[in-house]
């Protein structure tokens, strides 16, 4: 019987510690070392203190900033472990009501603007996270935030353009607005009216 279960646990040891251990510490080690932002959290810092993460969207609703898509996550909005969208059918008649009180929400906040409400504005992403918006929906609000801020609207929009990631080597993906770099960027240009 010993012969089987010495070179059993001998196995068992040998096994944890290289998938347990050494595979770990040399994955991680070498995310660090490529990715290091990334192996961080992609966490964002201000004056030394960490106010976000670029793949995490948040909550934006003062006038003197742009807002985030919604968010479908609960207890409260884009929280990391209750990821997941609304899983409400497009038929549901309870996202019908959900997204109608937005759209009503977002032209109200936006007076001025008479065409349709950017679709990202007013529904989550599948995640509820989602830490963008398309530049359609940041062009939408730029009136608003130069208006509350003191600011030309040509200012904002500078600012939009510069903070709009472009599709990866001009083929993958679409161009996205990060709305946390964005408000950041906001602030740091000044304005006459405090946020």
């Amino acid at each position: 019987m010993s012969t089987i279960i010495r070179p059993a646990i001998t196995l068992f040891v040998v096994l944890t510690a290289i998938t347990g251990l050494a595979y770990p510490l040399v994955v991680t080690g070498a995310a660090k070392a490529i990715f290091p932002d990334q192996a961080a959290g992609s966490l964002i810092e201000k004056n030394g203190k960490v106010v976000g993460s670029s793949l995490i969207g948040q909550s934006f609703s003062g006038p003197t900033y742009f807002w985030s898509r919604p968010s479908a996550t609960g207890p409260q909005p884009n929280n990391g472990l209750a990821s997941g969208g609304s899983n409400l059918g497009p038929t549901n008649p309870a996202l019908k009501d959900a997204v109608k009180a937005r759209i009503d929400t977002v032209r109200a906040a936006h007076p001025d603007q008479t065409g349709p409400v950017p679709t990202d504005l007013v529904t989550a992403s599948a995640s509820g996270l989602d830490p963008h918006i398309s530049p359609a929906a940041a062009a939408y609000q730029v009136h608003r935030v130069a208006k509350a801020r003191g600011l030309t609207d040509e200012t904002v929009r500078q600012l939009v353009d510069a903070n709009t990631a472009r599709p990866q080597w001009g083929l993958f993906g679409e161009s996205v607005v990060n709305v946390l770099q964005l408000n950041l960027a906001l602030d740091d240009a000044g304005s006459k009216v405090k946020a």
